[in-house]
């Protein structure tokens, strides 16, 4: 595959990149240099995995003046580590930065990318991102942004993505020749204002040798890829009270919820005719809210927010535990999660539990 050498072509978008960056809490005033702080640019990068700056930015501030360096995240706590993360969402990055933590701060940094692609949670683009930008190292980094802002100046057909080792090899010598960290996050920021799928192109410093904008090609390149459909649920969220406290599961290692303490659920078709057999926790008094809907990448889940006050204590079902009324506040939580116990505190209906509430809690209570 032959390209035109990038070493000119993207030579305009230095001076472009520091005449509009923004000022980012991670990004070093000195691009020319080793970054001061390679732990903020692996911290900032893993938030960003998925996630847009302006939600990333106040939870990396928060962060950084708990976890400043590699040894306070390594010694901390996971509880209180997720519930720094709390809201941010995915959170196995959260356990996978603290594992990476534990072995930096032991071992030191790696002197080189296939060092950092032996640490948790870092593929290659984020391993490539954080070489650059911490270290200067000339590793061109791909992400969708990077991928479709390739695609445009060099007219590719068909997805670029499966172009990957081409596009490095191609960006490689420009990276060296203009600055790693300048040109890396001049691609991202291109692509993530003027380069969009919408692209801007009378302001776009590239424009004289893209090959798309030439063609009149920049609207159907790159493809747009179809999205998987994702998965529809329908839940109760239950929110039990007793004289021992909240019923809540406590935080499992894998999975969607990885680390965070949840609300027992139960999907409303699993729900139906068990009220018959509540007669024993009949003395509880119900609260609802109104529903809503929870996204995340493969899921929306339909969620019935739900509290029930029982006079009695049953034991704890399997895989769930009583928390005092007094620890609840402080533990992590997803956002559903947390918006369920935001609820606690804020006026609800009333109502007398019907067969299908008492058949959500039955559910919870009999699991």
């Amino acid at each position: 595959m032959q390209f035109p050498d990038a070493v000119p072509l993207l030579a305009p978008l230095a001076p472009w990149f520091d005449a509009v960056k923004r000022d980012l809490p991670w990004r070093a005033p000195d691009l020319d240099r080793p970054h001061p702080s390679p732990y903020a640019v692996l911290v900032s990068e893993v938030m960003l995995q998925q996630t847009q700056v302006a939600t990333v930015i106040p939870y990396f501030l928060k962060w950084m003046a708990r976890f400043p360096d590699l040894a306070a995240l390594a010694v901390a706590g996971e509880d209180e580590i997720h519930g720094y993360w709390a809201g941010l969402g995915y959170y196995r990055r959260a356990r996978n930065l603290h594992l990476a933590a534990g072995i930096l701060a032991g071992r030191g940094w790696p002197g080189d990318l296939e060092g950092l692609l032996e640490l948790p949670g870092l593929g290659p683009y984020t391993a490539a991102a954080l070489a650059a930008q911490a270290f200067q190292w000339p590793t061109p980094a791909l992400d969708g942004n990077v991928f479709r802002v390739a695609a445009r100046l060099l007219a590719l057909d068909g997805d670029p993505r499966l172009a990957a080792p081409a596009l490095r090899a191609w960006l490689q010598p420009a990276l060296a020749a203009h600055g790693p960290s300048r040109i890396t996050q001049g691609l991202m920021e291109l692509g993530a204002t003027l380069c969009a799928p919408a692209p801007h192109c009378p302001e776009c410093p590239l424009r004289g040798a893209c090959q798309a904008q030439l063609q009149g090609s920049t609207g159907r390149i790159p493809p747009a890829l179809p999205r998987a459909r994702p998965k529809e649920a329908e839940l109760y969220l239950v929110a039990i009270h007793s004289p021992a406290g909240w019923l809540l599961r406590p935080p499992a290692r894998n999975g969607l919820l990885a680390g965070l303490w949840s609300w027992p659920w139960v999907e409303a078709g699993e729900v139906a005719g068990a009220a018959e057999d509540a007669v024993p926790y009949r003395a509880g008094q119900g609260r609802s809210w109104p529903g809503w809907v929870q996204v995340y990448t493969h899921l929306r889940q339909t969620v019935h927010p739900l509290a029930l006050r029982l006079e009695a204590a049953p034991a704890a079902p399997g895989g769930l535990a009583w928390v005092g009324a007094a620890e609840l506040a402080a533990l992590p939580m997803g956002r559903r999660d947390q918006r369920l116990r935001e609820h606690l505190d804020q006026p609800a209906t009333l109502f007398p539990l019907g067969a299908e509430e008492w058949g959500a809690a039955l559910a919870v209570l009999a699991s």
